[in-house]
This record gives C-alpha cells, structure tokens and sequence, in this order.
C-alpha cells in the first residue's frame, strides 16, 4: 500500500501540537515539583550559611563587603516573606503562639544587627564582629525554625504548596524591588 505524503499543512500542525503537548506537560511537570514553604525556607538557610562560609574564608575588604551585602539582602527578604506569609498564617493552623513570637524577636534582633552591619565598612574595626555575631544569630533561629517550628507545621493543615507559591512570589517581587533600589542608589 502507498503511503501519500503528509501536506505542510498538516505537518506544521501536527508539529504545533506536539509543541503545545510538550509545553503543557513541562507546565504540568513544573507544577508538581513546586516546593513547597518549608523546602523554600530552608533552601533560603542553606543558601545563608554558604555566603557565611565564604564570609568567613574571604580575605579582602572588597570581598568581605561583598558577601556581608549580600548576606544582608537574603536575610531582609527572607525575614519579611517569613513575618508577611508565613508567621500570620502559621498563627491561625497552630496552638502555639509563642514559637512564633520568639521567631519575631529573633528577627527583630537580626535585623538590627543587619542595619548596623549595611551603615558599616569593611575596614570598621567592628565589622567582622557584628557579621559573626549575626551568623551565631541566624544559625540558632534556623535550628530552632527547622527542628520546632516546621515539624508542627508540616504536622498542621495548612496547604504547605500553596503557601510556597505566595513566598515565592512575593519574594521574587521583594528582590526586583530591593536590587532597583540598590541600582538607584549607585
């Protein structure tokens, strides 16, 4: 039997399919491999501790400057998706008000050791300091998060997926909105 060839029309179409299967299931795929708040969280904490480890390997004003700057950025954002999202919705899935208050103090102290740390040089004798003692800060609060206060939320109802796509939103919005800041002021 002779087979007739397939008109253009009808290639081009059914390669416009294919294409449009293909965008859908990496739709689709993208979807499901969201992560969820805890995942993105702790994907911020691990990112926190390599630019402290850097931090503490890194010789050189310029360079150290660098690292604390962003270090700095990381933590406001992430401190402010944690107090905007998480911590208000937290409060209405768990019984414990008071791991959340803590949390809040603890930030609070971290962010003004952060605004210390951004109104300093490098070179201020303090610097260094300030910086470390901000990594003995961050580094309780992330333990106390990833070994108290996550377990009873991924314990709770609350729709953890749901919640990561609200935090990773307004996370890619505070970063736009922090580096054009940060662009203005150069």
């Amino acid at each position: 039997m002779a087979t007739t060839p397939q008109s253009s029309t009808a290639k081009s179409s059914s390669r416009k399919s294919a294409a449009s299967r293909s965008k859908t299931t990496a739709r689709k795929t993208a979807g499901s491999r969201q992560k969820d708040a805890i995942q993105l969280l702790k994907a911020d904490h691990r990112e926190v501790e390599k630019l402290f480890a850097q931090f503490e390997k890194a010789s050189g004003e310029a360079r150290k400057m660098q690292l604390a700057q962003k270090i700095c950025l990381e933590l406001t954002v992430h401190t402010q998706v944690e107090e905007e999202i998480l911590y208000p919705q937290s409060r209405e899935v768990l019984k414990d008000d008071e791991i959340v208050n803590e949390a809040i103090v603890e930030h609070q102290a971290a962010k003004d050791l952060i605004a210390q740390i951004q109104g300093m040089d490098a070179s201020d004798e303090m610097f260094d300091a300030k910086v470390t003692v901000l990594q003995e800060q961050i580094e309780h609060h992330v333990e106390e998060e990833e070994k108290e206060y996550f377990p009873q939320l991924q314990k709770s109802d609350m729709d953890l997926k749901m919640v990561g796509e609200q935090i990773a939103a307004r996370k890619k919005e505070l970063m736009a909105q922090m580096a054009a800041e940060g662009s203005e002021m150069q």
